[in-house]
């Protein structure tokens, strides 16, 4: 449990929990450490060097062992990376030619000869039928014989770990961040808050957990030591229903609700009638999830409680034989019969969802009066609503112009995204204006005052984690709709994937877009070199685990986009396999080395979601010349099998201009707000830090700053957004 949490500390935090152990010489251990760590991108800062040579070399031993187990799992290099052409990228044959190598093997071999011709005659051969085509035709050992070392360049990846409190004190941290956070986190994150919840149960609690299903988690926790559930609504209830089944505590899948012991029966329950006692109209919450109640009712038989009679009625709605009018439906009634002012009455008391409908109330208000009515009861309920809702309106107002577009991106908690024709009327630019003002001065408002902010500019262009699924877990991942550079001559992607129980087939391909989002070319298995760049070869499965890469010399790629994907083939998908992820590499054109090395790697990210296509992100050629990546997270239905990118280009293309076109509010809109306050404000660009403490926005935090200084890094980017 220890290592596992230091383990969860690292990938959250960068940091390593102080080793604790007898005082010793570990100097010469502690620099073997962190030479193993530069071999795969990463280093000790000066201060955790320090600390550990301070150590016995067993602790120093031990604690290496550990934490070069996670560095290496963060980036990737956990697995054996094979290619299938072994020299890659070098001697990569034309796809035609490598078809008909594979044919001639098929032919001279005595199982595959009689099928094969069988088919040669009908005119059309199945590749998969072929013996060499798919399967790896070498070791990995034999593979790394084939390739040089790696040169080290100036421009590989170098990540500092630095040194933290004690395990303690920073699984506490870890949790009461996580647990509090103003913003959805992501599935894998969310299952590191479970096992936080679960350790740190009896410890220190966040203020507030304004997240429903943060809250879930840890009442879930708070059940098993029997300590007080926080519950304000009959859908928290639900919620931890779902998570003593092992569902989805958001509610957007169906959970199979599992048979509860009479304990917890009697504590949910209990739960319930609390709620719906203190505060009847809260039964109105109950039709949005009418379904999932009439399940969990089947489990806690709320008949045998007699002396539980409101939380009965929770159940006797679910059925409809109670009525219970919602907000929503009330509201709703109001506008169909055009009372604006009796539908405004009703959302002044629920503040976000009226900043949620804002654009419909402004853009069906008939007269200037009624639009300034809307404005009006805005201005006054904006100190009670949420920063994170606030910054969504102040986005959507933002990308909203008077003439209605001609295309709407939508994007789900999953990463499932589609396009629908914009036929919205427009929201009139002056109260676009006034409202985009006071949802500035609220947010200034709630902004700390930063002292002196140091700001590192690869930061500002960094989009605001708004959203949970905004943003994979991993490496170097940035949140949706965020801006980084590209600098390097050779841009690698990688696939890595390892079936749980039956054959499956990924496929890594990457799409070259002109400036208008037509298709100018691509690279995969049915084009194997194209444009300047080489694909490693088609794996089609992966009992042991199966790399694909593909690699591509920037200054020779045509067109405006480089669109990577992941393409399901056949088999399992991203959410049933016991392992997959994507990431790239930059490299210089003569640092050679092996398809995969962890120091040129600068992005990994876990793959996963509902879809059969996955599109993590795109690189767009900028009118200066140069590369920048513009991270998407997406992901595409898809077809049950075969898919291919010939197949899916026009929706690719239709989504990454939904991306790219739209204006998403970055780290460049809270740091100008700060400045207001701020003492003084500098951009930093690798130079000596201040000595004094500094509030600093940066993709990493450096070595040697302040130590009381206040650190924002995409990995805590949401604790930036205001409660």
């Amino acid at each position: 449990m220890g290592n596992g949490l230091a383990s969860l500390v690292i990938r959250h935090t960068h940091r390593l929990p102080a080793p604790s152990g007898p005082a010793g010489d570990g100097d010469v251990a502690a620099r073997q450490f962190d030479s193993a760590l530069m071999s795969v991108g990463f280093k000790l800062s000066g201060e955790l060097l320090a600390h550990l040579s301070g150590l016995s070399t067993d602790t120093v031993v031990e604690t290496a062992g550990h934490t070069l187990r996670t560095v290496r799992t963060m980036v990737g290099d956990h697995v054996e990376h094979n290619v299938y052409f072994r020299d890659f990228p070098s001697q990569v044959p034309a796809t035609f030619d490598f078809w008909m190598h594979c044919i001639g093997q098929a032919l001279a071999d005595d199982a595959a000869r009689d099928r094969t011709l069988e088919q040669l005659r009908s005119g059309v051969l199945d590749l998969l039928t072929l013996p060499t085509y798919g399967v790896y035709q070498h070791t990995y050992t034999e593979m790394l014989a084939a390739h040089d070392e790696l040169i080290a360049a100036a421009g590989d990846r170098l990540t500092v770990l630095h040194l933290g409190g004690s395990l303690a004190d920073e699984t506490t941290a870890a949790y009461l961040a996580l647990a509090g956070s103003s913003t959805p986190l992501g599935d894998d994150v969310r299952d590191d808050l479970r096992l936080l919840a679960e350790h740190c149960a009896t410890g220190p609690q966040p203020e507030t957990i304004p997240v429903r299903e943060n809250r879930a988690l840890v009442n879930q926790a708070r059940l098993a030591i029997g300590a007080d559930l926080l519950l304000d609504t009959v859908t928290d209830v639900l919620r931890l229903a779902c998570a003593l089944s092992d569902g989805d505590v958001t509610l957007q899948e169906p959970t199979r609700f599992h048979a509860l012991s009479r304990p917890i029966r009697r504590a949910l329950l209990a739960g319930l009638d609390h709620v719906v006692a203190a505060s009847p109209a809260k039964l109105a919450d109950v039709a949005a999830h009418r379904e999932p109640w009439k399940r969990l009712g089947e489990r806690l038989h709320p008949h045998e409680y007699p002396r539980r009679p409101y939380a009965a009625s929770v159940f006797a709605v679910a059925r409809g034989e109670v009525s219970a009018r919602s907000l929503d439906g009330r509201v709703e009634e109001c506008l169909a019969r055009h009372d604006l002012t009796g539908a405004l009455e009703l959302l002044t008391a629920a503040p976000g969802k009226l900043f949620r409908v804002l654009d419909r109330l402004l853009r069906d208000a008939p007269t200037q009066e009624e639009r300034d009515a809307v404005a009006a009861a805005a201005e006054r309920v904006a100190p009670q609503v949420s920063g994170r809702v606030l910054l969504s309106v102040r986005e959507h107002l933002h990308n909203r112009t008077e003439e209605p577009g001609d295309r709407r991106v939508f994007v789900n908690r999953r990463g499932r995204a589609w396009v629908t024709f914009d036929s919205r009327r427009p929201v009139p630019s002056a109260e676009r204006k006034r409202l985009t003002a006071t949802v500035d001065a609220e947010i200034r408002r709630r902004l700390p005052s930063p002292g002196r902010l140091l700001v590192d500019p690869a930061m500002l262009d960094v989009a605001l984690p708004l959203s949970g699924k905004a943003t994979a877990s991993g490496l170097g991942v940035l949140p949706r709709g965020s801006v980084s550079p590209v600098d390097g001559e050779l841009l690698r992607f990688f696939v890595h994937w390892k079936q749980t129980a039956r054959d499956t087939d990924f496929d890594l391909s990457a799409l070259m877009l002109n400036a208008d989002y037509s298709t100018h070319s691509w690279l995969s298995y049915t084009a194997l070199t194209s444009v300047g760049g080489k694909h490693s070869g088609d794996i089609t499965q992966a009992p042991d685990g199966a790399s694909e890469f593909i690699d591509l010399r920037l200054d020779a790629v045509p067109g405006t986009f480089i669109v990577p994907q992941v393409d399901i083939y056949s088999g399992e998908g991203f959410d049933e396999v016991e392992e997959s992820f994507f990431g790239f590499m930059l490299r210089d054109t003569e640092q050679r080395g092996r398809p995969f090395e962890p120091r040129t790697v600068r992005m990994k990210s876990e793959l996963r979601g509902p879809g059969r296509v996955a599109l993590p992100l795109a690189f767009q050629r900028g009118a200066d010349g140069r590369w920048r990546a513009k991270w998407l997270h997406l992901c595409l239905t898809g077809t049950p099998t075969s898919n291919q990118v010939e197949g899916n280009r026009v929706s690719v293309a239709t989504l990454l201009r939904g991306i790219v076109e739209r204006d998403y509010l970055t780290v460049r809109y809270l740091a100008d707000l700060m400045a207001d306050s701020a003492t003084s404000v500098t951009l930093w660009e690798g130079r000596a830090l201040p000595d004094e403490p500094v509030t600093y926005l940066g993709l990493a935090r450096p070595d040697g700053l302040h130590p009381d200084s206040r650190v924002i890094t995409p990995g805590n980017l949401r604790d930036l957004i205001p409660a």
